[in-house]
This record gives structure tokens, sequence and C-alpha cells, in this order.
């Protein structure tokens, strides 16, 4: 402790995979000892490697590793750390573990527990940010406790509207429902699947926005009541409401409306009394009003886009301000430049999105001016099939996005991993479509990509819930 300043000696992260080496990368160049957790048939992943110490917490099944509370915490004691980084997935969002490391007076890198519940969860979220001020699509105020409540709430807003779960994300408990024909099986559906994934079987509706773009604003904030933001992401190509492509700035983007969607985010933060790095996920319709759909209370995969065309390592700053630092920077500071695009890599079918685990047999990285990579694979290593099918980030930055398209091609084609299936060949795809090329993007891209790239297996009906996707 210096003049009311946690100063970190040693970080346990609490994750896997490329987010992993990412967090132990910055600590590094930090001068910070790291301790990393691994399940059994990770002992040989490459943040292992990297970290300064390393300790097996279970078996291959996240529920008895990743997701093992108690061995989390009786590692971290065991190491002497203190501070934990949870990284993305897994129990960065869990409230309950936020707690745990309080108790035990460890530093959970990340915000306060109350708040973690509270963007946690959808109704309470959307009702906060109403109250701040923020633009929320019409929908029923609370969970819904009855089909009537639904079919009078769906009357009042119009249909095509969307049936969401309260307490999760990503594209699970969600059906879009076009007529009140359709509405009692869809909440039954939705809820027993929200339940099944969330234990939380609650839903409520909003009105289902056709062709929205998906838009998130980055914030930094600090315990000192300094906030700002760090441009905008564009994150809509997505499939099985997963994002695939992300870049910076979004294109079609004016000045304007990234200060009027930034200066929204960071009022929100301080309204609620947000510190750390978070994101607001905002549905942009074709009018340009945006309206919020959610906020990640964690780092994100897809920050490397930012951290390009801003210069700000998003990872070092959530330890400062965990450490008590101030932001040490202000909103006039923060300048984008050039443009940044991420193409994720997963181990998986390109065409049926099947995951794809297997040993890699012929791996090459690409290199050169502007391109940086974020994995944990390496030559012969053997992706396990029991979890996330992301091996890799590729990260192209450019003075244009004319150029970064240029630039992510020539990466792609030089990158090679043989012996799995990956999603390389979609994304080479991608770049020389010339409706991505001309920026007309929306959640539905990929939809109408795949269909008239002869996909069959498009998967027309989920994709079209990717407007509320995470």
């Amino acid at each position: 402790m210096n003049n009311g300043l946690r100063r970190f000696r040693k970080i346990l992260v609490a994750n896997r995979g490329e987010i992993a080496c990412r967090i132990i990368w910055t600590c590094k160049e930090m001068g910070i000892g790291t301790v990393a957790v691994h399940s059994d048939v990770d002992r040989d992943s490459l943040h292992v490697r990297f970290a300064d110490e390393s300790v097996c917490i279970g078996p291959a099944p996240s529920a008895q590793s990743y997701l093992n509370i108690p061995a989390i915490i009786s590692a971290a004691e065991l190491f002497n750390v203190d501070a934990i980084h949870p990284g993305y997935g897994f129990l960065a969002e869990s409230a309950y573990f936020a707690e745990i490391c309080e108790a035990c007076n460890i530093k959970f890198i990340g915000p306060k527990p109350n708040l973690i519940q509270l963007m946690g969860e959808k109704v309470e979220a959307r009702r906060a940010m109403q109250n701040a001020g923020v633009p929320i699509l019409p929908g029923s105020p609370d969970a819904l406790t009855s089909d009537e409540d639904a079919i009078k709430v769906a009357r009042e807003i119009g249909y095509p509207v969307i049936v969401k779960a309260s307490g999760g994300g990503g594209g699970r408990g969600m059906r879009i429902v076009n007529s009140e024909d359709e509405l009692g099986h869809a909440l039954e559906t939705a809820s027993n699947e929200a339940a099944a994934a969330f234990k939380n079987g609650d839903v409520y509706i909003e009105r289902y926005v056709q062709r929205p773009r998906h838009i998130e604003i980055q914030v930094l904030a600090d315990e000192h009541g300094n906030c700002v933001f760090l441009g905008e992401r564009e994150c809509s190509i997505q499939r099985r409401h997963q994002k695939l492509l992300e870049e910076a700035p979004a294109p079609m983007m004016t000045p304007e409306l990234r200060q009027q969607m930034g200066d929204t985010a960071v009022a929100a933060c301080k309204a609620i009394g947000y510190s750390s790095a978070g994101t607001f996920e905002f549905l942009l319709d074709e009018d340009n009003k945006f309206y919020f759909m959610e906020m990640n209370t964690r780092i994100q995969v897809e920050h490397p886009v930012t951290e390009m065309v801003t210069l700000t390592d998003i990872v070092r700053n959530q330890i400062r301000i965990a450490e008590g630092e101030p932001l040490g920077f202000t909103q006039d500071d923060v300048i984008m430049v050039g443009h940044a695009i991420e193409c994720r890599i997963n181990a998986e079918n390109p065409e049926t999105f099947v995951p794809s685990p297997g040993k890699i047999t012929a791996f090459n990285l690409p290199g050169g001016p502007g391109v940086r990579v974020d994995t944990y694979v390496y030559p012969e290593y053997r992706v396990p099939p029991f979890y996330d099918s992301l091996i890799a980030k590729v990260i192209v930055h450019a003075r244009t996005r004319e150029l970064a398209i240029a630039r992510m091609r020539r990466a792609l084609e030089a990158m090679v991993i043989e012996g799995i299936k990956t999603t390389i060949p979609l994304h080479l795809k991608i770049m020389n479509d010339p409706n991505f090329q001309a920026g007309n993007i929306s959640t539905r891209f990929l939809d109408d990509f795949l269909s008239t790239n002869g996909n069959r297996s498009a998967p027309t009906a989920s994709a079209a819930l990717t407007g509320a996707a995470a």
C-alpha cells in the first residue's frame, strides 16, 4: 500500500487460451508476477509456459476447473497473489466470484460485485440505463409474469418483437415473434432455454429492430470519478450470436454520432458509479438512432481493435484502475488513428461452423507492418474439444479502411494452420465481398453473405437473432 494505492506484486489469471496470454504479456511489461491456472488438458498451453508460475486446478470440464471457485481461490492463496484477473467468459461476470475474492482480501480486477450483478440482470440493467438517460427500446418494464402480460406489451409496441432472457445473453433464451399467434410458444421455449442456461427463466420483450448495426462503446473508469470512452467498434458480423469480425472505427460513423454515443456511455458509467474497463453494446437502426442493448463488465475478445486505433493498453489500464490509480489521461487525449480490423480464427468448419479440434500439423503466423496475432497455439499443439473454439485473433492496423482490408487479406493468405479446419477461408471471402468493402453491414450481413455464397448451412433463423446478440 502506498498513498492509498494497492501495488500488485503477483496476479493470478483465472482463464485460459489467448486472453490468458494477453493478460500475462501486459503483466510482464508492468513487472508484475503471474500465476497461470490450467486444467489437466491445458498443461501444454502457451499461457502456462508464459506465466511465472502455474498450477493445475482440475480436469478438463470447465465446471471442475475454470469454473471451480474453491480451486481457484485455493490456488490464489497458495501462491500468495494480490489480485485475480478473470479475462472474459468463465467467471469474468460472476458477482459471486468477485464477492468471494473480496472476502478473501484478493483484489478482483473488474467492477464491484453489485455492478456486475446489476448489469448482468437485463431487466434491471434496462431500468438503470433508462434512469441514467440512455435510450432503450420500447418493451416490458419488468420480467413478464403471464402470457396476457406479454400480449398486452406486444400490442402496445407492435410486432415484430423479440423475447429475451433476463439473466443471460449470447443469443440463448431469445425468440423473434412476428405475430400474436407465435407469442405463447416463443415465451415458453425462451423461458425454458433461459432456465436451463442461466438458472433463471425470467424473460422480457423488446421491439425487434430488423437490420441494425451492432456498435460498441469501450469505456475506462477509475475509482476517482474519471471516465473516458475509447471510440467505438463495429461488431455486426456475427454467426450463431457470436461475433466473427470486428473493426474500429465503425464504417459510416460520423464524429457527431460517435460523440453522442460516447457521452451517453460515460454519463451512464458515472450514474451507476462504475469503475474498470467496460463496454456498452448498442443497436443502431437505419435512421442512426441508437438503443442500449447490454453492458459487458469485463475485457472483451475484440478489445485489440480499440487498442490499435487509440494506442491504449486496455488490460494495463484495468490493472492500474484496480490498483487504485487515477486514469492519468482525459477524453481530450483519446484520438483514434487509422483503421483496425480483427478476424477471429476459430477451430471450426468454415461452412458449417462445426468445431474442429485436433492436432495442428503445420503452422505459420503472419507478420509484417501493422499485423498483430493473439493466440495460444503452436505447431504440434492439440486443440482440445472441451472449450470455446477460438484459437487466434488476427488484428491489422492501417491508415485507411481500404488499406486495412488489403493488409488483412495479405495476413490471412500468409497464415497457415493445418490438421484442423479454421474460419480463415471464410474471412478471406468476406475481405473480397463488395458489400463488406463498401461498409454495407448489419447484423444480417453474414446471413445474406452465406446465402449468396451458396452456404446451405446458413443459420437463417438463429442469425435473425443476432441483432440482440452479445
